[in-house]
C-alpha cells in the first residue's frame, strides 16, 4: 500500500495507493476537485493544454502544439485547417468562459460596477431635474460635450454601464448553473470513507475499551445521528480484504447552501433593479399650502420613466395641501435645526366622493395604490398683486421662491405677461427678489434671513421692464429671469431700485407703471411621486444575500470518523478523527465532546503491553503501552481534544 504524504492543506496519495482514502480540504466528497480548484486538465491561460482546453485534440495527437494554441498539431489540407480552427476556437471560448465565471472576475465586476454608479450620483442625470441639467450645460459648455460623448449624462442606461451589468449577470449564471448540479450531487452521495490513518488527522484520538466493535460503532452511529450528522457505514464485511469496520460522518452542507443562495440572491437583485429601472415612474410637484395636484402627466414639474413603463398606468388620484407645519430648534447649540416637518393632505382615489385625511413626514410617504408620496422640500411663497399702467390688476397669487441657505433664505422671480404701460401698450414686467422670514441686512451678504421661521419677513424686489423672452420656443426655468431683452428700473442717482417691503406694502412703479402689493405669504412643499416596481424582489434578495453570507461564514463542513478493530487479546481498539474544511478551534472542541460520550458507552482500558498494539502503532510511535486516551483529558466534554490522546497537527 503506497505512503501517504501531509502537505499542511492537502493530503497526497503516492502512485501506489489505492484512491480510496480522503484526499483533504481541497477535494470533494470521493476526491474530485472542487470548483474554482485547479486540476491537471486546466489550462493556467491561453498556452494551457490539457483536458481544460475545451476537449480539443491534445499536444498528443498528431505531434507537438506551437506555443500558445489549443488546437494542437495542424493536419495538412483545408479539413485539418478547419478542424484546428474548431479546436482553436473551442479551447479559446471555453479558456475565456471559465476566466469570466471565475470568482475573481465577479469580484472584479462588482467592484467596476460600484464604481460606474458613482457619476450618476455626481452628475446631474437627464432622467432627474431637467433644470439643473440645463444649468450644468449653460456653465460647463466645454466639459458637457465630453460628458455628453461618454453618456455620463444617462449613466444607468450607457453602453458601458450595460456591459459591466450584463457581464456580472452572466459571470453569476455561469457560476451558479455548475455549482448547483455539484451540491445536488454531494447531497445525494454518502460520506467519504474512513482514511487508513487517522492519526494524521487535525484532530485524532484512539484507546483500548472491552466493548465489543459493533456495540462501539452503534453508540457512535446514534451519537453522530443525534448531532444531526449524515451517516454511512462500511468496512463490516467479512474476508481477508474486507476493510475494518467504521462510521463515517459529515455535517455542514448548508455552508455551500448559504454561497448558493448568496450568488442566487445576488442574481435575484441584478434582476430586481433592471426591472425597477425598466418599469419605474417617478415626478416632482411643487404644492403652494390651499392648492392640490392631480396624479397626471400634465401635472408634474418633473418626469421620468423607465423605457417599458406605461402612462396610462399611473395611479388614479389626487390630493390638496391643507397645511404644513415646520418647526426648528430656538436655543442651544441646536439652534436653528429642524424638528418638524409635515404635511396634512387630503386625497381622494379614483372614485371617492369623500377625501381621506394624512399626514406625510420626512422618510414616512403617503402610499395610494402602487405610487408612493415623499415630501422632499418646503420653503415659502410670497403672495403679490401687480397692477398695470391703466391701474387693472395683472397679476395676483403666491409666488414660490426657493431656499438658498439653512436660515431659509430664499430667490425667486415674478414674470408678469399680460401687461399694458401708462400708454396702454402691451408690456412685460419681471421682478427678482429674496424673501427673508426673519430679515437682517450687512454689508457683506446684504438682506437675508438669520432664521427659518417667520419672525420678521421681509420682500426685497429688484423691477426690469421688456421682453421676457417667453415667446421665443426655447424653455425656460420658471425660477430665473432672462434679463438680456429687459430694461432695468433705476433711481435718480442711477443706481438699480431696489427695495424692500413688509406684508401690506406697496412700491409704486416709476413713470406710472402700475404698482406692486406685497399681501403675505404662504408655505408651500415639495413632493416626489414614485411608482416603484420589483422593490419586494429587491429586498428578498438583499435578504436572502445576508442570509447567505452569514451561513457561508459561520457554518463549517467537518467530517468526522469513527472506526472499531477487535485485537488479538479480545480487546477493541477504538480511533477517532476529524477534518474540517477550513482550520478552527471548533474542530477538536467537538472530537473532545464525542469522545467523552463515547466513552461513556465504551469506556477505556490500559493496553496489554508493547508487544499487544504494537502492530497498530502509528508511524513513528515511541511503542508505549497504548494508556493514552480519553481518561487523560480528552474526554471532557468542550476541552481542547489537544490535550490528552487527540491530536492537532
Amino acid at each position: 500500500m503506497g505512503e501517504r504524504r501531509d502537505t499542511g492543506t492537502t493530503i497526497e496519495r503516492s502512485p501506489g495507493d489505492t484512491g480510496d482514502d480522503f484526499v483533504g480540504p481541497g477535494t470533494g466528497p470521493e476526491g474530485h476537485l472542487r470548483p474554482g480548484a485547479d486540476g491537471p486538465g486546466d489550462s493556467g491561460g491561453p498556452g494551457g493544454h490539457g483536458g481544460g482546453s475545451g476537449g480539443s485534440d491534445g499536444p498528443g495527437e498528431g505531434g507537438p502544439a506551437g506555443a500558445g494554441s489549443f488546437g494542437g498539431a495542424r493536419r495538412p489540407g483545408a479539413r485539418g485547417a478547419l478542424a484546428w480552427l474548431g479546436r482553436e476556437l473551442l479551447g479559446w471560448g471555453r479558456w475565456y468562459w471559465r476566466q469570466l465565471t471565475s470568482m475573481r472576475t465577479a469580484l472584479i465586476l462588482l467592484f467596476l460596477l460600484a464604481l460606474a454608479s458613482i457619476p450618476g450620483s455626481l452628475i446631474p442625470q437627464e432622467t432627474g431635474n431637467p433644470a439643473v441639467l440645463a444649468d450644468f450645460r449653460a456653465r460647463h459648455g466645454a466639459l458637457a460635450e465630453v460628458y455628453e460623448r461618454l453618456q455620463l449624462f444617462n449613466v444607468y442606461s450607457s453602453v458601458w454601464f450595460s456591459a459591466i451589468y450584463i457581464l456580472l449577470f452572466v459571470s453569476l449564471i455561469g457560476c451558479i448553473v455548475p455549482r448547483t448540479w455539484q451540491f445536488i450531487g454531494q447531497l445525494r452521495s454518502r460520506p467519504p470513507r474512513a482514511p487508513r490513518r487517522l492519526d494524521r488527522m487535525p484532530a485524532s484520538t484512539r484507546w483500548w475499551t472491552e466493548a465489543e466493535p459493533a456495540a462501539v460503532l452503534d453508540a457512535a452511529h446514534g451519537e453522530l445521528r443525534r448531532r444531526r450528522f449524515r451517516t454511512a457505514r462500511d468496512g463490516e464485511g467479512d474476508g481477508p480484504g474486507a476493510r475494518p469496520a467504521a462510521v463515517a460522518a459529515e455535517k455542514g452542507y448548508l455552508r455551500e447552501a448559504g454561497n448558493l443562495l448568496f450568488h442566487i440572491a445576488l442574481v435575484v437583485m441584478l434582476i430586481a433593479f433592471a426591472a425597477g429601472q425598466l418599469y419605474r415612474s417617478e415626478g416632482g410637484k411643487l404644492v403652494v399650502v390651499g392648492s392640490g395636484f392631480t396624479n397626471t402627466l400634465t401635472q408634474y414639474d418633473d418626469f421620468g420613466s423607465g423605457a417599458l413603463f406605461d402612462i396610462g398606468e399611473l395611479e388614479r388620484f389626487r390630493f390638496d395641501l391643507d397645511e404644513f407645519h415646520a418647526r426648528f430648534a430656538r436655543e442651544g447649540p441646536d439652534l436653528g435645526t429642524p424638528r418638524e416637518f409635515r404635511a396634512d393632505v387630503t386625497y381622494w382615489r379614483d372614485g371617492d366622493t369623500e377625501g381621506t385625511e394624512a399626514a406625510i413626514e420626512v422618510n414616512h410617504p403617503l402610499t395610494i395604490g402602487d405610487a408612493k408620496i415623499y415630501l422632499i422640500g418646503h420653503g415659502f411663497a410670497p403672495v403679490v398683486t401687480v397692477t398695470d399702467g391703466q391701474g387693472e390688476i395683472a397679476f395676483t397669487g403666491p409666488v414660490p421662491f426657493l431656499p438658498q441657505d439653512m436660515a431659509g433664505t430664499a430667490t425667486g422671480v415674478i414674470k408678469v405677461t399680460d401687461y399694458l404701460d401708462e400708454n396702454g401698450e402691451p408690456d412685460q414686467l419681471g421682478f427678482q427678489g429674496i424673501f427673508s422670514p426673519t430679515y437682517r441686512i450687512t454689508e457683506d451678504r446684504g438682506p437675508h434671513s438669520s432664521f427659518p421661521e417667520p419672525d420678521h419677513p421681509v420682500l426685497t424686489l429688484t423691477a426690469y421692464r421688456g421682453n421676457l423672452g417667453l415667446n421665443s420656443g426655447i424653455p425656460q426655468n420658471v425660477y430665473q429671469l432672462d434679463t438680456s431683452r429687459m430694461e432695468q428700473f433705476l433711481d435718480p442717482t442711477g443706481e438699480p431700485r431696489r427695495i424692500s417691503m413688509e406684508p401690506g406694502d406697496t412700491w409704486e412703479l416709476p413713470e406710472g407703471k402700475g404698482s406692486l402689493t406685497f399681501e403675505g405669504f404662504e408655505r408651500w412643499a415639495s413632493f416626489q411621486i414614485s411608482t416603484p416596481a420589483a422593490n419586494g424582489w429587491a429586498l428578498a434578495g438583499a435578504v436572502g444575500a445576508v442570509l447567505g453570507l452569514a451561513a457561508s461564514l459561520l457554518i463549517q463542513r467537518r467530517r468526522v470518523w469513527v472506526r472499531a478493530t477487535a485485537g488479538p487479546d479480545g480487546r477493541t481498539l477504538v480511533e477517532m478523527g476529524s477534518l474540517g474544511r477550513t482550520e478552527s478551534a471548533r474542530i477538536p472542541e467537538e472530537l473532545g465532546e464525542l469522545v467523552a460520550v463515547l466513552s461513556r458507552q465504551a469506556p477505556p482500558v490500559p493496553a496489554a503491553g508493547d508487544g499487544a498494539d504494537s502492530t497498530d502503532e502509528p508511524d513513528g510511535s515511541d511503542g508505549s503501552d497504548g494508556s493514552e486516551g480519553p481518561d487523560a483529558g480528552a474526554a471532557g466534554a468542550g476541552e481542547p481534544a489537544g490535550d490528552a490522546e487527540t491530536t492537532r497537527d
